[in-house]
């Protein structure tokens, strides 16, 4: 596992952050939300993640509403997602937003998301 630095954005910058992720695990999947959006993500532990742009947000949950999905209502863009793994906060960062970084090469697990 290597983490690294990294720093993203929504499309107009609104929300912007900083994260410490391993894009050795990324993940993409086929869910009726993912699957539209074409995401691959990084579950973060919260500690990991820096908003350094606090734009405001919309909130989208949906099945069990576990996870807060959070878009800019500006550009319409989900930079980042807050949920909980075995007790602790973690945020599931959209790669797709990641400076410097092509999502399209990196070797993702695909999750089978539309079978929950």
């Amino acid at each position: 596992m290597t983490k690294r630095p990294y720093t993203g954005s929504c499309q107009c910058g609104a929300i912007a952050f900083q994260v410490e992720a391993d894009l050795d695990q990324t993940v993409t999947c086929n869910c009726s939300r993912c699957q539209r959006l074409g995401s691959v993500l990084t579950m973060v532990p919260a500690s990991d993640f820096k908003l350094t742009a606090d734009g405001r947000t919309t909130e989208y949950r949906f099945n069990k509403h576990a996870i807060s999905h959070r878009f800019c209502p500006t550009c319409g863009i989900e930079a980042y997602a807050l949920g909980e793994k075995d007790g602790e906060a973690v945020v599931a960062v959209n790669v797709n937003c990641l400076d410097g970084v092509d999502p399209r090469a990196l070797d993702s697990y695909h999750y089978d998301g539309a079978a929950v």
